[in-house]
């Protein structure tokens, strides 16, 4: 009897060992998919801050274009909406095409921009207008980075919260799926180049 309890312990320690190693390790990976959302939103600020100089700048140019700076603004002021903004990571898909949505609007309102800077020969020879529109790509590239890493601590962190045995540990603590960046509809199809 005394051997069979000894063994049960042991069995028990263990196990128990396991659900304290497999929640520490899913509380570190939880920790990684917010370390990078953070990185992720930090990025986007960073262009938030860079469409008021960019702006600004092609204001004093582009006079008759009101409507579309203040559309420019009107976007940069949805993306950085704190209503949009979620504690930690986005859990859902929901909460992640909101997010995508804002940001992807900001987009298309930067890309109207730079079609308008277009019909102004002297703003695209401005040294200011030259070196925030550097900024704005580095900016983008830096935000298609970011995206791809936090997408990749979001696929480990998925793949071990679903994994057995660790997936049960995950159940009874609470770690639920999170939400991936995908890309936008439409994507997938070769955009056609007419000269």
């Amino acid at each position: 009897m005394k051997r069979f309890l000894i063994i049960l312990f042991g069995v028990l320690a263990l196990m128990a060992l396991y659900v304290v190693t497999a929640r520490n390790g899913l509380v570190s990976l939880d920790e990684g998919v917010n370390e990078k959302w953070a990185q992720v939103e930090n990025v986007y600020q960073r262009r938030a801050d860079l469409i008021p100089n960019l702006v600004n700048t092609v204001k004093g140019y582009a006079v008759h274009e009101k409507t579309t700076l203040e559309d420019v603004i009107k976007a940069r002021a949805a993306a950085i909406n704190p209503q949009l903004a979620v504690a930690g990571a986005p859990h859902s898909e929901a909460e992640m095409k909101a997010f995508e949505s804002s940001q992807n609007a900001l987009t298309g309102m930067l890309s109207k921009l730079m079609v308008v800077v277009e019909k102004y020969p002297d703003l695209k020879a401005n040294e200011s207008f030259l070196a925030l529109q550097s900024q704005l790509e580095g900016t983008e590239n830096r935000i298609t980075v970011e995206r791809q890493r936090y997408n990749e601590v979001v696929r480990e962190y998925n793949t071990k919260t679903r994994s057995f045995p660790t997936n049960i540990v995950a159940g009874v603590f609470d770690f639920e799926r999170r939400a991936l960046f995908t890309a936008k509809p439409g994507s997938d199809t070769v955009p056609e180049v007419k000269f």
